[in-house]
């Protein structure tokens, strides 16, 4: 589908949305400073013109006003101690320019990647806040691209309307000055650059904004092919299928390299039309010149401010077009990040929520497509201390039920209550902290079996131990490197047993109240799976238990059976 294409004033509206009332103050001190900045540059430019016209003429220091003024109250004695201590104003001008500048450009820069900071921060918070209904709905290579690459993009489509705004602003004064200079010259000269300026920004902003799209898709793109490929590693070894790999790998890439070249290649083009333009503009004005005024020496401090108003507006037009090119170029950028920040999530808190007695579901109705529930009008007490199983045929949702339990998903009608008081937003965090939670397939990251452990918590190499001793796992850590042994990425040094076990410990870390398994030992071979359950009905012993299981010899030391049937809609 198409993708209608955004006008800047679209984009800077939802730029706007993502600045806090403190980013607001700092844009106005950036306004303000931009303004003396412009100043700044205007005099760095038009006292050049009289310091060439008293040092050509030096008798023209006690006819012009300003200058005679100058010169009469500092009781300077002749012509060229005025010009040596004007030499010397002019140095340390200079030098106060050169700083200034410095500290505005760090100003710009650090206001524009401290948005970098936030943005990436409030996308990863939006993304770990979201409800897990939504999460599973949504691509984890689209929300990490968005998070490492298009939150960047967005800061520099800051920096560059920054930027443009600055320029524009020192434009202006300058053409102010032109103005006073010779007007008829200067809207000769506004004329020209006009047409150019117009020119380049109708054929060139449009290519810049649709390869600023493609960067976008291609950056989510490289992501899914490198989580597919990495985390099917053996299955890309063992069907030897690399090259149908390397060729999608390679159409993703050239795409994106492609857009990147034609976006640097027309970048700077601006800049060379326009400095082409401005020589033979320049050649003109000082032609005109000498033809009306006949006298060099006269129109030298013209031509000289022209000169050097020429060599400072040419720069600021052609930064300005690039700046604006850059803009539509991250545009995409803006309003990915914008959609996300956007994005709706549910606020929760972690009020107390006491488990002393029991739980209780009360007509829970439940469906991912609310028209087709999984579970209707479902009933079920839980007492403390409980070992139930939770048993019947696929898709019957046995998970589902298990997850509404624990505070993953939230019923659609109903309500769970946990000693009378039911379950919602305010306590759900409280809630979900007695649970233990072991899946069926374990993730482990590339680091040790402790930060594995403690994921999510504050680590305690203490507790650390006595997790792993409780899952009968630390005796084999003490053969390696004890709990900083490392478990590789996804656990590939590990056994499948050993990595349930490291589960087990990280479910039991936080010593919860309730532990969950959901048909936890499902992939290992039989003899593995009844010592591994037998080691977890041992840590249960005085916890509430919830098992998923196919296999009967997994469940048989649990109390209660709970039948799930298919629903029929």
């Amino acid at each position: 589908m198409k993708r209608k294409k955004e006008s800047t004033l679209t984009t800077l509206n939802k730029l706007r949305y993502t600045l806090t009332r403190r980013d607001k103050f700092i844009i106005i001190f950036l306004v303000l400073a931009t303004i003396a900045f412009s100043i700044i540059e205007t005099f760095s430019i038009s006292i050049i013109m009289p310091f060439i016209s008293f040092a050509s003429n030096p008798s023209l220091i006690t006819k012009n006003p300003i200058s005679h003024e100058i010169y009469t109250f500092f009781g300077f004695e002749n012509t060229l101690d005025f010009m040596v201590a004007f030499s010397v104003a002019l140095v340390v001008f200079y030098i106060f320019r050169m700083l200034y500048s410095i500290a505005y450009t760090y100003a710009q820069s650090r206001f524009a990647f401290r948005k970098f900071h936030f943005f990436a921060y409030r996308l990863f918070g939006k993304a770990v806040e979201l409800n897990y209904a939504d999460f599973v709905q949504r691509k984890v290579d689209r929300i990490r691209a968005n998070i490492t690459q298009e939150a960047l993009q967005a800061s520099m489509y800051i920096q560059n309307f920054l930027q443009l705004f600055a320029e524009i602003f020192t434009i202006a004064i300058l053409y102010i000055l032109l103005l006073i200079t010779s007007w008829k010259m200067t809207l000769v000269l506004t004329i020209l650059l006009a047409l150019q300026v117009l020119l380049i920004s109708k054929t060139l902003n449009k290519k810049v904004q649709k390869m600023g799209h493609i960067r976008a898709q291609m950056n989510a793109r490289f992501n899914e092919i490198i989580s597919k490929t990495f985390g099917n590693f053996k299955i890309i070894k063992l069907k030897g299928n690399q090259k149908q790999i390397f060729d999608e790998f390679e159409r993703a890439s050239m795409e994106r390299t492609n857009a990147e070249i034609l976006t640097q290649t027309i970048l700077p083009t601006p800049r060379f039309i326009l400095e082409s333009l401005g020589f033979s503009i320049l050649i003109g004005c000082v032609a005109y010149i000498l033809i009306t005024y006949k006298n060099v020496d006269a129109v030298l401090p013209i031509i000289s401010m022209y000169a050097l108003a020429l060599y400072r507006i040419l720069p600021a037009v052609s930064r300005i077009l690039t700046a604006h090119a850059q803009m539509n170029f991250n545009a995409r950028s803006v309003s990915l990040v914008y959609e996300d920040l956007l994005y709706h999530t549910d606020f929760e808190d972690d009020e107390p929520c006491a488990f002393e007695d029991k739980i209780e579901l009360r007509g829970i109705t439940f469906g991912y497509d609310a028209r087709k529930p999984i579970l209707k009008d479902f009933n079920l007490t839980i007492h403390k201390g409980d070992k139930i199983a939770f048993c019947g045929e696929s898709g019957a949702g046995k998970s589902t039920l298990v997850d509404l339990i624990i505070g993953i998903y939230k019923p659609q009608e109903g309500a769970i209550l946990v000693d009378d008081t039911e379950l919602h937003n305010h306590n759900l965090r409280s809630w979900r902290k007695k649970i233990g939670y072991i899946p069926q397939t374990i993730y482990l990251f590339d680091g040790s079996v402790a930060e594995n452990v403690a994921f999510g918590s504050k680590m305690d190499e203490q507790r650390v131990i006595e997790a792993c001793k409780k899952a009968n796992i630390y005796e084999f850590l003490q053969e390696h490197s004890g709990i900083y042994t490392r478990v590789g990425e996804g656990g590939i040094l590990l056994s499948g047993g050993q990595k349930q076990r490291i589960g087990i410990a990280r479910a039991i870390y936080d010593n919860p109240e309730i532990l969950v398994l959901d048909e936890a030992t499902s992939a290992l071979d039989t003899a593995t799976e009844e010592r591994i359950m037998e080691e977890i009905y041992d840590v249960a012993q005085n916890k509430t238990l919830l098992v998923i299981a196919h296999r009967l010899n997994t469940i048989q030391r649990c109390e209660r059976k709970i039948e799930i049937h298919k629903h029929r809609a």
